[in-house]
């Protein structure tokens, strides 16, 4: 693990401030009259989304003009982008995994930024033999959604390797907190999940797990993971405050970036159960200093859409580009 955190914390450090200077006006603060009330809808058990209790704890939305109302949405990404197409919240933030599906139904909903890549991984049982991607055919994933981004993205990986996701390998869905006890039952040979669950597992069973592969391997290593949507009607009438909310997000995640360590101990308190030198461990596997804006989120968009339309998950008649173009904002601009 220590390998894999130090080669993912050097993805990290690259393109961080630069990517920021670089964006027309980013780090420019929005003087308003008086601060715009938003709600912004997240998963306070998601420790990849560190960026939005900084923005909170360290008044990064204040200084960008915002008051923001933070919303713990547990619920499905369905019912999220609902809730934001229907005005029930402002803006969210997410996988981009579990949007692109509800995105292409039409929900009025528009990706305008991002925070950072990372947050699946695929881990296999080394007493089981399974050391790579070859390894799995014929073998059982676990996952803790059968509609996860882990099995997504994961399928996707499979078949540019010659796996087919349907036919080679078989799919089992567990509660999170079960899948090394299906492990220990001989049920599955490999998980597919995020950390920290992923993480603890590991910590448990030192020396039992083999990463495979993570959404951050090969041409993935430089991929947004979660992005941010506000509802259409607020992008199309207020653009300054969703941009306003955007750079928020990014000096954020640059922040998280740069202080692994105290962004870790400000999230702490939304995760009691994983101490805060594990959550800084993990932090320093994620790329926060990748978040892009604009027409590279809309082309890494564009990206996503093809890879999930070539295993199913899309529709065959989606146009890529036409739907990262519609789904697609760029409020910086």
């Amino acid at each position: 693990m220590n390998d894999i955190h130090l080669s993912r914390r050097g993805v990290l450090r690259t393109g961080g401030a630069a990517a920021v200077v670089a964006a027309s006006g980013l780090i420019t603060t929005r003087a308003w009259s008086q601060q715009r009330k938003l709600t912004f809808a997240w998963n306070a058990s998601a420790f990849c989304l560190s960026p939005v209790v900084v923005a909170q704890e360290r008044g990064f939305f204040e200084k960008n003009g915002l008051q923001v109302d933070l919303i713990n949405y547990t619920g499905s990404t369905d019912q999220l982008l609902e809730s934001l197409a229907t005005a029930k919240a402002d803006a969210a933030v997410g996988m981009i995994h579990r949007w692109l599906k509800p995105l292409e139904s039409g929900f009025d909903v528009k990706i305008v930024g991002s925070s950072h890549g990372g947050c699946v991984r695929l881990v296999g049982v080394k007493e089981a033999g399974v050391t790579d991607l070859q390894k799995l055919k014929g073998r059982t994933i676990g996952v803790s959604d059968i509609a996860s981004p882990g099995k997504n993205f994961f399928s996707i990986l499979l078949k540019k390797n010659g796996i087919d996701a349907d036919k080679d390998v078989t799919w089992r869905q567990y509660p999170a907190d079960l899948l090394d006890i299906a492990v220990n039952k001989g049920e599955i040979q490999a998980i597919a999940d995020g950390d920290p669950t992923l993480y603890l597992i590991e910590k448990r069973n030192k020396g039992r797990y083999q990463e495979i592969a993570s959404n951050l391997s090969g041409e993935y290593k430089d991929k947004v993971c979660c992005i941010v949507g506000a509802r259409g009607e607020l992008v199309r009438n207020e653009k300054p405050v969703v941009a306003s909310l955007v750079r928020a997000i990014v000096q954020a995640s640059d922040f998280v970036a740069e202080n692994p360590n105290e962004s870790a101990r400000l999230f702490a308190k939304y995760s009691p159960k994983v101490p805060v030198e594990d959550l800084q461990a993990l932090l320093g596997t994620l790329t926060h200093g990748h978040h892009p804006t604009g027409k590279s989120l809309r082309d890494e968009v564009e990206f996503y859409a093809r890879d999930f339309k070539s295993v199913g998950v899309l529709k065959q008649n989606t146009d890529p580009v036409r739907l990262a173009n519609h789904v697609s904002v760029d409020v910086l601009a």
